[in-house]
Parts: C-alpha cells; structure tokens; sequence
C-alpha cells in the first residue's frame, strides 16, 4: 500500500508499506479520505514527531475484522479517532481524556494518510459509524468539530453572550458556526485577511475585524459598546495572539487558548488585572469521545458539512501539493482523497 511518510517540514514522501496484519480484536481500515490537521502546517509541531505516516483524521471503510471483533463489520463506513481513553483511570471519571495515559500513547497504525489503517481494540471506543447521508469529506470533520466543541464548552458560552474568535482558519470557521448554533448574541471574526473575514461573514459571524498592528482590542470595544468579549477564542499559537485576546476579554470572561504555542514561548501576564477582572484563562487540547459523538451528530443534521467548509481536495499522489495549498490564506479545509487511481492522473480539485 501507498502511505505519506513525513521526514521534515515539506518533505513528505509517498511511500509503499505493507499492509497491517489483523489480529483477533484488530479492524482493517481501507481509507477513503484524510484531512490535514492545522497542527500539522506548523513548522515546530510537526517536525518533531518526524519521521511519521501522517494523517489523523481519517474516514474509510472497513475491510477485514479480527475474530473477537463484534461492534464493527466488513463494509461499515466509519470515522476514527487516533487517540482513545481508556475511560478507566481518575483523568477519564473526571471526563479529562487528554490526560489519559492510555489516550496519549493509543494511535492507529502507520497513520490516515495511508491507503490502509489499523485499528486496535482501544481506539474502537472512539470509532463511529458514519451515518448513511454524510459523505466522506462530511466525515473528516469530525474529529476537528470535537476539538470545536470541546473548546466552546470549556469556554462557557451561554447563550446571548459575545464571543471573539481570533484566527479565520478552518478551525476559526468552525467556532463561528458553532457559535452561532450555540446561541450567542454577537460573533466577532478576527484575522489578518480580509477573503477570511468576508467568509466568517457568510458564515455566521456578525462582526470582521481586519487586525492590525495593535488595534484589535479598541475594535472590539467599539463593537461591544465599551464592554469587550464575554468569550474569547484564540486561535494562533503566539504569545502575541494571546496578549491580545485577554486584552479583548470583558470583566469575568473566559479566554481559550486553543493552540499550543512553542514550548519555549514564554509570556507576561498581570494577574492584577487577571484577579480584579476576573478573566479566566483556559486551554482547550483536541477533543474526547464525548466529543466526538456532539461533533458527529452536528455533521448528521448538517450544521458542518463540507460543502461549507470543505475547500480543496487532492489525490494522494499529490500530497505535497495539498500540504502547500493547506498553508495559503484562501485555504480552509484540505482534504486528500483515497480513490485507488495511479499516482498523477488525479488534478487537485476545488470543491464546490
């Protein structure tokens, strides 16, 4: 089988692989579609994990199951989850499954962007049955929604109340809708691009704001009549995007810090301002299976779905190709697709 083999940033290989045996618990996977985490277009995070099959956030079909296998059969379309808690441990009763020991270290093997997956009895917990009208691009933002939806309810967003969203990408896209399924009054999109902005825009966002310099906080003070953000989602993994959305943050409200930055950034904070505030400052790392099953029904009644958010689709062959067009600012979700062709005859699409 083929599979994208990463050795540096931008070096990214179409190999061949065997195909994983099965055994008794296992699950084959052939998959379908993969898309490109926005983690995996960030220099430091990636590289360090090199060499590796990339992809994690797959959708296939399953193709052969091991003979203690009940849950899943040959041909069941499925989406799954590269990490899976062992929904045991204190972290689990506590709903933390990040800190799951066994979450942390479970994986699928080689990765998604393999022709072929292998999926161990752990990760069955978090592997789910796609349902009959969602498509295999619908299916691929399942695992992003999560993270979405993880991030909101660690926010608190209550309906009626204001939340800034800084950062456009897919992921910034995704809490603008969710936001707005969610109830809140006034959605605020902020991002270096204006095509970004006119699409927060279209996509349910009440307010853009092109940041500049060190403008975006007075922007938000302005739009909000003087009382700033209830909620404030910090997309980018920057000191700097941070600094600015607590500088955004109301009295009493909650800022997500929804990526990890560098592990050397460092940042200074005034608690005195953070205490008399009262602005919680929270993180928000990927997602569960509590999660994953919000996001899933999401996709089922059509409040994602790729046709939305879903920009670009290339063939395996060109992996390297959708990696670049991932990085460009009219890119929201990149998806590479599994259709079983020759290397080459498949042009990079743009989805409708």
């Amino acid at each position: 089988m083929r599979v994208a083999r990463l050795y540096d940033f931008g070096d990214i290989r179409i190999e061949h692989s065997a195909i994983p045996e099965v055994g008794p618990e296992d699950i084959l996977v052939r998959t379908k579609a993969c898309g490109i985490c926005s983690g995996d277009i960030m220099p430091w995070y990636i590289k360090r994990k090199a060499p590796l099959v990339l992809g994690h956030e797959p959708v296939g079909v399953v193709a052969e199951t091991g003979l203690a296998v009940r849950d899943f059969k040959v041909g069941d379309r499925v989406f799954v989850h590269h990490h899976a808690p062992c929904l045991k441990c204190a972290a689990c009763r506590r709903g933390e499954y990040v800190q799951c020991a066994t979450w942390r270290a479970s994986k699928i093997t080689p990765g998604g962007m393999a022709e072929y997956f292998l999926v161990g009895a752990t990760n069955q917990c978090d592997t789910l049955k796609l349902p009959e009208g969602a498509t295999d691009t619908d299916g691929v933002l399942i695992e992003p929604a999560a993270c979405v939806v993880k991030s909101l309810r660690r926010s608190g967003l209550r309906p009626g109340e204001s939340i800034l969203v800084i950062g456009l990408g897919i992921m910034g896209m995704m809490h603008v809708k969710l936001a707005r399924h969610s109830g809140a009054a006034t959605i605020i999109g902020a991002d270096l691009f204006e095509q970004r902005i006119k699409r927060a825009l279209q996509l349910g966002a009440d307010f853009g704001i092109a940041v500049a310099g060190d403008n975006l906080a007075e922007q938000v003070r302005q739009i909000t009549r003087g009382a700033l953000a209830d909620v404030v989602i910090v997309g980018p993994g920057t000191e700097k995007a941070l600094t600015s959305g607590i500088a955004a943050a109301g009295k009493g409200a909650t800022v997500v810090q929804f990526t990890a930055t560098p592990p050397d950034e460092e940042m200074l904070i005034r608690p005195h301002d953070l205490y008399f505030n009262e602005t919680r400052l929270v993180p928000s790392y990927s997602c569960g299976p509590d999660d994953t099953r919000e996001a899933l029904e999401l996709v089922r009644g059509g409040v994602l779905s790729a046709k939305e958010l879903v920009t670009h689709e290339f063939p395996l062959g060109r992996i390297l190709e959708a990696y670049e067009q991932a990085q460009k600012p009219e890119s929201l979700k990149v998806v590479v697709t599994f259709n079983r062709e020759p290397d080459g005859e498949n042009q990079p699409e743009k989805a409708d």
